[in-house]
């Protein structure tokens, strides 16, 4: 409803008059009245369903509404049996993105591919990562974005080990690596972008050797984000790849099979090579490593490597040498399914 004194701190309300003409509803209730109107509302329903959240009063709310209705269903001889949560209604048509959804997450990429090349030609020796970081999130919000999707991960030299590092406070130099993760959010839907490139100069022969591992790996990824493959696919391709890799540099040893299986490169490799992508960053969806992709479904295909200063690898392993410690390398693409294979929306993104 409206309430004069409260708009005056925090903003206009439409009120229950205007809502009606300004949003196209049918009819127009105050929120006051959704108790009472949500009995009549449910009364003939077969079943509830009900996402419980952090609104702890309507939840308990919910809860008397059904025990009230189940006393009664014996004199009515219906009404709602069972209480069910919508995400397994909703959360595998949300992963189909419509023409409309779609219009809208071109847009946010868009404007993260311009604000990754506005970051690349800032970063600069001596400049700090908090700089960087405002150059992105000026861009967002120039050009009409809500702003990041995402806490922007500016992450130089060391940094870039720390998957998702915020503090953004190191001064740049000569011989860093400049991981930068961020994305524009654009009418609520969502870009996510990284890329890892040299500060001041060219690639070291040990950020080199990483780098071209990470963007194989990355690019077979992508060949296997097809219609009717399974999900799990990308990721164990890249999975692949970087053992292959890991194992050719001496940085692993052993057989191969038996390192994927026991895991044994997750010191160097310790996430998924991407997630579901549209309102939420990490979209909602079960990530059932069988199912099957479908067209305008929307993913993120995201490898990396981070050799951390304090590695630590299995006790069969061999120790990793100082010269490969400090370097973090991920490479990361916003891919849509499609009917004959895939778009890369960020491919304006040279990597």
């Amino acid at each position: 409803p409206k309430d004069l004194e409260q708009e005056t701190w925090h903003g206009y309300r439409l009120g229950v008059d205007a809502a009606q003409a300004h949003l196209g509803a049918d009819a127009v209730f105050s929120i006051t009245e959704l108790e009472s109107k949500l009995s009549g509302y449910v009364a003939t329903a077969d079943r509830l369903y009900y996402g419980f959240g952090r609104d702890h009063t309507f939840n308990e709310f919910i809860i008397r509404l059904w025990q009230s209705l189940l006393r009664s269903y014996s004199k009515r001889g219906a009404g709602p049996d069972a209480i069910a949560d919508p995400g397994f209604l909703l959360h595998p048509q949300r992963r189909i993105k419509s023409e409309a959804e779609l219009a809208l997450i071109r847009k946010a990429t868009g404007l993260s591919v311009a604000a990754h090349q506005r970051a690349q030609s800032f970063a600069k020796p001596g400049v700090y990562e908090f700089q960087v970081q405002a150059e992105i999130e000026h861009l967002f919000r120039l050009n009409g974005g809500e702003g990041p999707a995402y806490p922007s991960i500016v992450a130089s030299g060391p940094n870039a080990c720390v998957l998702h590092y915020t503090e953004n406070n190191r001064q740049l130099a000569v011989g860093d690596l400049l991981l930068i993760d961020a994305g524009c959010s654009y009418g609520y839907y969502n870009g996510d972008i990284t890329r890892t490139f040299p500060i001041g100069g060219e690639r070291n022969p040990e950020q080199q050797a990483i780098y071209d591992i990470v963007l194989a790996a990355q690019r077979q990824a992508i060949a296997e984000v097809q219609s009717g493959k399974p999900f799990k696919n990308y990721h164990d391709t890249a999975v692949c790849v970087i053992v292959q890799g890991l194992m050719d540099l001496g940085l692993l040893v052993g057989d191969f099979e038996q390192i994927i299986k026991e895991e044994k490169y997750k010191p160097f490799y310790m996430h998924r090579t991407g997630h579901w992508l549209g309102l939420d960053v990490h979209d909602t969806g079960i990530y059932n490593r069988e199912d099957l992709l479908e067209p305008n479904q929307l993913l993120t295909v995201e490898p990396g490597i981070y050799i951390s200063p304090h590695i630590k690898l299995a006790d069969d392993q061999p120790d990793v040498p100082a010269h490969w410690r400090g370097i973090g390398i991920r490479i990361e693409d916003d891919v849509l399914v499609t009917a004959t294979g895939n778009e890369v929306l960020t491919a304006a993104l040279a990597k």
